[in-house]
């Protein structure tokens, strides 16, 4: 039995889906949500094994709700916009509805999973790289709460294990992400990689110092100071327009 679950924002568009759902014995509606926030704490509960889904909701996205969660269903995108269509495929999703949508089309996506071998659900990946420039904030699940931090807010970015410390003066956030992925998402004028281990938000920083010879440190507004490797110093200068 296939369990599914509803994530939109309209009611009369989870109605059409509970209603094309309803001559499927194979599956089985486990719940539904109207927003992003609802949706995480029920999913993780009921444990579907697909995921009705729309993309633009208040609160946060649908996107950014599946980099939330830690075992991510296969996904079916139902949206009244077309223009996230490659990146609900960049985080394989199943299929893209695009409403209003009509029973064969929802027909055919819903095959993809009912043919699908048992255990074969879409694994979690990299959420597109494009999420974060476009919306400019990062969402992370501290706890029970969801917090948004604009990226013109964070001073840096520092790795830790598995994870990075997102920093907005001298304290800082967790999250399991890579420093690769942020060095390719956030805004490249306004964000670099200074180290191995720290990327920069430039607009935060207020001088270098020597440090030993051929070490310098970056100063940020907040007092805090962050080494710079060697190889990225000129890297840095060039950016500054030194």
């Amino acid at each position: 039995m296939i369990k599914a679950f509803i994530v939109d924002d309209e009611p009369l568009a989870r109605e059409v889906v509970k209603k094309h759902l309803q001559k499927y014995g194979d599956i089985t509606l486990v719940g539904e949500a109207s927003d992003g926030f609802e949706a995480l704490k029920l999913i993780p509960e009921l444990k579907p094994d697909l995921l009705f889904l729309d993309v633009q909701m208040p609160k946060i996205s649908g996107f950014e709700l599946l980099e939330l969660l830690s075992d991510m269903p296969s996904v079916i995108f139902t949206t009244a916009f077309d223009e996230f269509a490659l990146k609900a495929f960049e985080v394989n999703a199943l299929d893209y509805l695009l409403k209003p949508f009509s029973e064969e089309r929802f027909d055919a996506a819903v095959s993809k999973k009912r043919n699908s071998e048992p255990g074969n659900s879409t694994q979690k990946t990299d959420i597109p790289l494009q999420i974060i420039h476009e919306q400019n904030r990062i969402v992370i699940k501290d706890g029970t709460e969801i917090k948004i931090v604009p990226v013109q807010d964070v001073d840096y970015i520092e790795a830790y294990d598995d994870y990075v410390k997102i920093y907005q003066g001298k304290k800082y956030i967790l999250k399991k992400q890579t420093m690769n992925h942020f060095e390719q998402v956030l805004p490249k004028d306004q964000f670099i990689r200074i180290h191995r281990s720290y990327i920069l938000n430039v607009n935060q920083l207020t001088k270098i110092e020597s440090y030993e010879k051929n070490s310098y440190v970056a100063i940020l507004k907040s007092g805090s100071s962050i080494p710079i490797s060697r190889s990225s110093y000129s890297d840095l200068k060039s950016r500054l327009g030194l």
